[in-house]
């Protein structure tokens, strides 16, 4: 596998990566960069494409982006361990846990209950881990 270093890119992509980098640290923490950079070019590409250009649109802040990717993750199903990282981030960017349920709970009439007891589950594994590495 190739690392986000070893494809040439022009200074205008080097520009939208290190804007990517930056927001990825205000969403995810340190997290966030140690996903991307174990794959490779698809690892620049979410950076680049994800971070650099949509979270760094004007109109909403981190805790309403990561608000509609939860609910979006949720909804979709099969998205587990992207669903884990973002309900972190959304963790990181000020959600409360309650917050984070609501907006799972508000993906049943649409995905239906599945979806949703996955998504909670999650939420309580995460809930757990912080706590426990809070003490």
């Amino acid at each position: 596998m190739t690392q986000p270093n070893q494809t040439p890119v022009n200074a205008q992509t080097q520009t939208r990566y290190e804007r990517g980098l930056k927001k990825l640290a205000e969403v995810d923490g340190k997290i966030g960069e140690e996903v991307v950079s174990r794959l490779g070019d698809l690892g620049r590409y979410i950076v680049e494409f994800a971070f650099g250009d949509i979270y760094n649109r004007e109109g909403l802040n981190l805790r309403e982006r990561e608000i509609a990717t939860i609910a979006m993750l949720t909804a979709m199903g099969g998205r587990e361990p992207q669903l884990r990282v973002h309900i972190g981030a959304g963790l990181h960017v000020g959600l409360a846990p309650e917050e984070i349920e609501e907006i799972i709970l508000q993906t049943v009439p649409y995905a239906g209950f599945p979806t949703a007891i996955n998504a909670l589950h999650i939420l309580q594994d995460i809930v757990q881990e912080v706590t426990q590495n809070s003490q």
